[in-house]
């Protein structure tokens, strides 16, 4: 078994504070902590024994890691809190009394946010586990992450379109309805459809809703059950620019671009083809997202788009404009939205991610070709500016 080293780094935190880790099922959370944290007390809940054992007498939490005395391994690791949330209140207990530190995981933090369970009021810190980044894997198969995704059983996996069926099929479907999150299921499966279809253009409820033949105000709940479920992200529009007026609508990404092609039907995508493009700008936001909260940048992403069709695919803060195209030879024609976009705010950097073979500037726009974007995205060289 592949072994990939993640970026993200509890250790140093955890000897301090609390912290609660979402992320996707299948990230490799419990893997993750298994490996970092081997001497902690480890209580997961997906074990229908330890499950029924604490729903019964949820006390046992406390007198159990009470019992331990100085022979308690910290953090104790509670591992899918969202099955039982109700050991919030032993947890905010033993942290507030007895200064015991815990990593929470969540694979769904809907239950927590939507049924007013005891976040512990400050007292644990949330951090995010995505699918594996490009950073933490050696010689990266562009074509297959852009086709399958980069969920770490299914990057590997020698059937990945297999896998992703039975992940779209158990979990987005099964688990999603479960939480009862929804009341029919042949319905919401419709809508997964619709949103893959969509992923990465700009969001219209009420054309989604005619398609689907549902209110738009289902179709919009459901696209906040994907987000609360960490199934997908809405990218709100940048919207300080004057001279040319920006839309309002989000756009709608999923977590994990395998996710998202597996609930649409698609495969096989190859360069110099449209889907290809599609894909790589998913990707490429996948990225981004995950590179801002693993270095705790704290820099908004959005994307800009006018209603005269200028357009800007990412940017971070008002700093840097990220135009992502898969054409193997960037023209002035892709610079329009940077252009337009550098005459309304002083952009310190603007990019052109593209399949180019080698990097190259055209003024003080980079063309980088996807390698050295993403070398240089996990080298720093686009941190935060003083």
């Amino acid at each position: 078994m592949n072994v990939y080293p993640r970026i993200l780094d509890l250790q140093k935190e955890s000897e301090y504070k609390s912290l609660f880790l979402f992320g996707p099922r299948q990230t490799g959370k419990t893997f993750y902590l298994k490996q970092h944290f081997p001497e902690s007390e480890f209580y997961n809940l997906l074990l229908s024994d330890l499950f029924l054992r604490l729903t019964q007498r949820p006390q046992l939490l406390r007198e159990e890691l009470l019992a331990r005395g100085r022979n308690l391994h910290q953090p104790v690791i509670i591992d899918e809190i969202q099955k039982l949330p109700i050991l919030l209140d032993e947890i905010h207990y033993l942290i507030e009394e007895h200064n015991i530190r815990f990593i929470i995981t969540g694979s769904s933090p809907r239950k927590l946010l939507r049924g007013g369970a005891n976040l512990l009021g400050g007292r644990a810190r949330t951090r995010h586990l995505f699918p594996l980044v490009s950073k933490e894997i050696p010689d990266l198969d562009l074509v297959r992450a852009l086709n399958y995704g980069t969920i770490p059983s299914i990057y590997l996996s020698p059937e990945p379109e297999e896998d992703l069926l039975a992940y779209c099929g158990n979990y987005l479907k099964e688990e999603i309805q479960a939480e009862g999150a929804v009341r029919r299921i042949e319905n919401f499966s419709r809508f997964l459809q619709t949103a893959a279809i969509i992923n990465g253009e700009m969001l219209k409820f009420e054309a989604a809703a005619s398609d689907l033949g549902m209110p738009a105000r289902t179709v919009r709940e459901y696209f906040h059950i994907l987000e609360d479920t960490l199934v997908g992200i809405l990218l709100k529009p940048y919207r300080k620019t004057k001279k040319r007026k920006p839309v309002s609508n989000a756009k709608f990404y999923f977590f994990d671009t395998g996710v998202s092609n597996s609930l649409a039907g698609r495969c096989n995508i190859r360069p110099k083809t449209e889907l290809f493009g599609k894909a790589l700008e998913h990707f490429i936001f996948t990225e981004i997202r995950a590179y801002l909260s693993y270095k705790k940048d704290r820099r908004e992403l959005s994307f800009w788009h006018t209603y005269t069709g200028y357009e800007v695919d990412f940017l971070i803060g008002n700093e840097i404009g990220i135009e992502v195209k898969g054409s193997e030879t960037i023209t002035e024609k892709h610079l329009k939205g940077l252009l337009s976009l550098s005459g309304e705010i002083p952009l310190k950097k603007k990019i052109v991610v593209s399949n180019e073979p080698r990097p190259r500037k055209i003024d003080d726009i980079l063309i980088l070709p996807v390698p050295y974007f993403l070398d240089s995205l996990w080298g720093d060289e686009f941190a935060g500016y003083s």
